[in-house]
């Protein structure tokens, strides 16, 4: 007899009747602001008490599979290999929500004695309790479990406990220092603080495993790209992010038509960003990359710094068709991709015979040197795209006049741009062109309604200028 059937479906049965009533009436849009946060603190409470049952029901799912005969398994029974592939059947979840149900069950669940099976207690008492009560959920449990059991069995399962008890104070609002109840990410970080206060070692050992687990690794090659996969130290990990914040940070956009500058000319539209923030890291590691190389710091590889060869024939470079090669690369590329490289690198012209003898090898070909570039930089300040807030020290040197057409290494034929624009200026549909030696952008087609050549520069010296001029 199922004793869960009847009251599971009246809950069923109230809560879908509740949310078709709310969607009928636009219950949430006509409430005030104060009854608008009341109904969803109150709905986040029901979403928790119900997390109670099926974190629970998780918990005896998982013991039904302990079974050291994969046959007598329940996962089994039901034709899953694990009890991640039942929960993700029977939930319709992702594989990590499944897994973060498990872990908050393993972290609350009662065991079961194998004598007198009779109920023990849970790890984390005072973390069930609260539980049961409605004050956290999946993301409370996990998230006071979590960095306390980091520290087993350096720390004993009764300081864990007892941490935990303070932890869930503050969940419930009855912390030392009066605080409301506290979200999950607070506890999170005070979890943290008693789990380093606990273990004050424990660092240097997750160090070690960390060190003997750090990796990187280059898929094969794809037609579509290279996969890579590997575990990063936790400080390179946040390096890595902070360049991904510093190039991700939003921008003010202008689409008013009728906006205006200080001197009361229109705000030129700014660039769009269709990308996706995945895509966004992958440019601004792509830009990390290229400025390391560049830097001059890095090891030499032959007597040289660390150069991406390019090989691709002369007549198709000028007429864009055919392939290039990349050196390291099994996939060929494109000839935009070989004038995107030979616009901010190094050329060397080598001349072949038919018979693949090499005839003539020309000398290396500096774009622009570092007096050109600071040069540039204290011109443009940054990526000239209007809205792109990418800084000089991350862009790259265009041509606007291509170097393989006969546009000079000149300051009045380079400005700054970043990865991405500068790879897919083409496709983004900006126009930049010199005008007595400044640089100017025009908006594409389809994008805003002032499609003027503009001026375009983020250099606060010139910006002073304008303004002073006003």
């Amino acid at each position: 007899m199922d004793l869960l059937a009847q009251p599971l479906a009246d809950l069923r049965s109230q809560v879908s009747a509740a949310g078709r009533a709310a969607s009928a009436e636009r219950t949430f849009e006509r409430g005030t602001e104060a009854e608008l946060a009341g109904q969803v603190a109150a709905i986040a409470e029901v979403a928790r008490l119900v997390e109670v049952l099926l974190v629970d029901a998780v918990g005896e799912v998982m013991r039904r599979s302990e079974n050291a005969f994969r046959d007598e398994r329940m996962s089994s029974h039901f034709g899953c290999r694990d009890v991640s592939e039942l929960l993700q059947t029977l939930t319709r979840v992702d594989p990590r929500t499944a897994a973060r149900l498990q872990r908050a069950a393993k972290a609350v669940r009662p065991a079961v004695s194998d004598t007198t099976g009779e109920l023990l207690d849970p790890p984390f008492p005072s973390v069930r309790h609260a539980m049961l009560d409605g004050v956290i959920g999946v993301d409370g449990i996990l998230a006071i479990t979590a960095p306390l059991q980091q520290t087993a069995p350096r720390v004993s399962s009764t300081a864990r406990a007892q941490a935990a008890d303070v932890v869930v104070a503050e969940a419930r609002g009855e912390g030392p220092d009066g605080a409301p109840p506290a979200c999950a990410e607070l506890l999170r970080i005070h979890a943290q603080a008693w789990s380093l206060a606990l273990d004050q070692d424990g660092a240097e050992p997750r160090e070690r495993v960390a060190e003997r687990k750090r990796s990187l690794t280059l898929g094969v090659p794809t037609p579509y790209g290279v996969p890579f996969r590997g575990l990063l130290l936790p400080e390179v990990a946040a390096q890595m992010q902070t360049i991904f914040d510093a190039h991700l940070a939003p921008t003010v956009a202008f689409d008013d038509p009728y906006a205006v500058d200080a001197n009361g000319d229109p705000l030129p539209p700014t660039a769009a960003d269709d990308r996706t923030r995945a895509q966004k890291q992958h440019d601004a590691l792509a830009a990390a990359l290229g400025v390391a190389a560049s830097s001059g710091l890095l090891p030499t590889i032959g007597g040289a710094a660390p150069t991406l060869v390019v090989s691709v024939d002369e007549t198709d470079l000028l007429t864009g068709t055919g392939y290039a090669h990349a050196q390291g690369c099994e996939q060929p590329v494109s000839t935009l991709v070989a004038r995107h490289i030979a616009c901010t690198g190094v050329i060397q012209r080598i001349t072949q015979g038919r018979d693949g003898r090499i005839v003539r090898i020309g000398t290396e070909e500096r774009v622009f040197n570092r007096h050109q570039r600071r040069a540039i930089a204290l011109r443009d300040g940054g990526c000239i795209i209007p809205g792109c807030t990418v800084t000089a020290g991350w862009c790259e040197i265009h041509h606007v006049t291509e170097y393989a057409g006969g546009g000079p290494t000149h300051t009045d034929n380079g400005v700054l741009l970043c990865w991405y624009h500068h790879r897919f200026l083409d496709r983004t549909g900006w126009h930049i062109r010199m005008n007595a030696g400044v640089p100017e952008a025009k908006a594409p087609a389809w994008h805003g309604v002032d499609h003027r050549w503009r001026a375009a520069t983020t250099s606060p010296v010139r910006l002073k200028k304008r303004v002073l001029r006003t």
